[in-house]
């Protein structure tokens, strides 16, 4: 895909609003790049949203306050435990759910709420071409790879949400998010990554310079920024299913000779 796709696709969806653009920054290299590249690149002026359920690392929330400032734009944390004890029910339950799949509906969800409440035309994400527009949204049960997981991950929300009040309103799947979203407020969501061919090493060193930008002292894997959960999501993964989202990932570069098998 080339990069006058993307500003085609940014021209059809211009907001008529304060903001440009929502961008999802968590306060990885990826995340980061894309408000970088909004901001400076395409000369938009972007709400920063930074979603953190109680597991991201300061390092994380650090580069996100760091490149806000410099950058000079709007910022919006959501912080909640909300997800707290059902994250604790699926481990001490030793369920088959994926972490990050709970969380991903819950944050899309939440993603999308707040798109509507400023009237954003676009959702900007800091998700890499493995993580592409074919299938940028996890726990998709459309997609072959996740289906598994979506069906486990469905069935365990759908039980829970009926036992606790506070939950009942939470999504089962991503197709329902994006249902409920689709009668709301209709926002694309894209990645300035799909586009650019620009390598990460490169941004990487730009947002260093530029915006204070630094690897989180602990992380898994190492040298990103995830979030504590990470490494357990992982772990469950690769336990119950044989392989996680990186697998998928991986794969979907090879295919696309963006990477090679080895």
């Amino acid at each position: 895909m080339l990069e006058s796709e993307f500003i085609k696709t940014l021209n059809r969806h211009k907001s008529k609003g304060v903001y440009d653009c929502l961008v999802m920054c968590s306060g990885g290299k990826d995340s980061t790049a894309a408000l970088y590249y909004m901001k400076t690149r395409y000369r938009k002026n972007p709400l920063a949203f930074t979603f953190d359920h109680g597991f991201e690392t300061e390092d994380a929330l650090e580069n996100v306050r760091n490149a806000v400032d410099i950058l000079g734009v709007d910022h919006l944390l959501f912080r909640s435990d909300l997800m707290k004890p059902m994250f604790a029910e699926i481990v001490k339950n030793r369920t088959k759910v994926v972490l990050c799949h709970v969380c991903s509906i819950w944050y899309m969800q939440v993603t999308f709420d707040i798109a509507a409440r400023f009237d954003i035309p676009v959702i900007i994400a800091g998700w890499t071409k493995g993580q592409g527009a074919a299938q940028p949204l996890v726990c998709d049960q459309q997609q072959r790879e996740f289906a598994s997981m979506a069906r486990e991950t469905g069935a365990f929300i759908r039980e829970y949400s009926q036992k606790d009040p506070h939950y009942g309103d939470l999504p089962h799947s991503m197709e329902e998010v994006i249902g409920r979203a689709s009668r709301r407020h209709k926002s694309v969501v894209l990645s300035p990554h799909w586009f650019l061919p620009t390598d990460p090493s490169v941004y990487v060193e730009q947002i260093k310079k530029e915006l204070k930008w630094k690897f989180p002292r602990v992380s898994y894997p190492g040298a990103s920024t995830n979030c504590y959960l990470n490494f357990l999501s992982v772990y469950n993964s690769m336990k119950h299913y044989g392989y996680t989202h990186y697998h998928v990932e991986m794969s979907k570069l090879v295919r696309a000779s963006l990477l090679t098998r080895e």
